[in-house]
């Protein structure tokens, strides 16, 4: 992650320095916050996007960032981003749009399923037909900058 965009995610002048968790935890949450309404994203992918920048971490890390993107890494989320998605509420002000990382099989994290499936139905993120997971071939989301192989798992 270059020093500019440490500067960005964390509101710190550039040249700051994060702790590898930190750096890690920034990066998946600049991936987040990148994904447009009525779309999704595993934690896999995210983790494989991460993981060509950074060169370590995996889907469990992305889950555990996920898990404490709401206090133990908001300092990594800047308060005014204006042209970043988070265009959503639930709960959190919309600053880190969680309900849009689902499992590889669609699925929201079971602990806030409803509030997930929820938000996704009111995004128009298409879903599968009995409405208990995001429909993956239609929904997945990938950065334009990520890299070629990622474009064939669609």
């Amino acid at each position: 992650m270059s020093a500019s965009t440490i500067a960005l995610v964390t509101d710190q002048p550039p040249g700051a320095q994060l702790t590898d968790v930190e750096e890690y935890a920034a990066a998946v949450l600049d991936v987040v916050r990148r994904i447009p309404s009525g779309r999704a994203m595993t934690y896999g992918l995210i983790a494989e996007i991460v993981g060509e920048e950074l060169g370590r971490g995996g889907p469990r890390q992305v889950g555990s960032v996920m898990a404490g993107s709401g206090d133990r890494y908001a300092h990594l989320v800047p308060d005014d981003d204006a042209g970043r998605a988070g265009d959503g509420d639930p709960d959190d002000g919309g600053r880190v749009p969680w309900w849009r990382v689902v499992n590889a099989a669609g699925s929201p994290p079971q602990q806030h399923l409803t509030k997930a499936l929820d938000a996704l139905r009111a995004e128009g993120c298409p879903l599968s037909r009995d409405g208990a997971r995001v429909n993956l071939r239609r929904a997945v989301w990938f950065p334009e900058d990520a890299a070629e192989p990622a474009h064939d798992a669609e």
